[in-house]
């Protein structure tokens, strides 16, 4: 895969999450919300202020992160589904979790 994000953006992979059925009932997977949960693959070089200087991500490749369920744009790329979105988006970054 070829992809770099450009300026602040950063492409992630939804991770799903493992479902767990109590009293036999079965979830549709068109019922199923989008997980917030998601792994970095790629991160852009950061955004440019107005003087011309760079500010630095934040946020790294392989990081586990948490996005909102609706934020970004969902992509397909090679067959699998990313997201991208800007760093602003993210609203945590998952410590620990491998």
């Amino acid at each position: 895969m070829n992809v770099r994000p450009l300026a602040d953006r950063i492409l992630v992979r939804r991770i799903e999450e493992q479902e767990t059925v109590r009293g036999g009932i079965i979830i549709p997977d068109t019922a199923k919300e989008k997980p917030q949960e998601g792994e970095i693959v790629a991160v852009g070089p950061g955004r440019m202020t107005e003087d011309g200087k760079r500010i630095a991500m934040e946020v790294k490749k392989g990081d586990r992160v948490l996005i909102g369920k609706y934020s970004g744009t969902d992509v397909k790329i090679d067959g699998t589904e990313y997201t991208i979105l800007r760093e602003d988006d993210v609203l945590g970054v998952l410590a620990g979790k491998k």
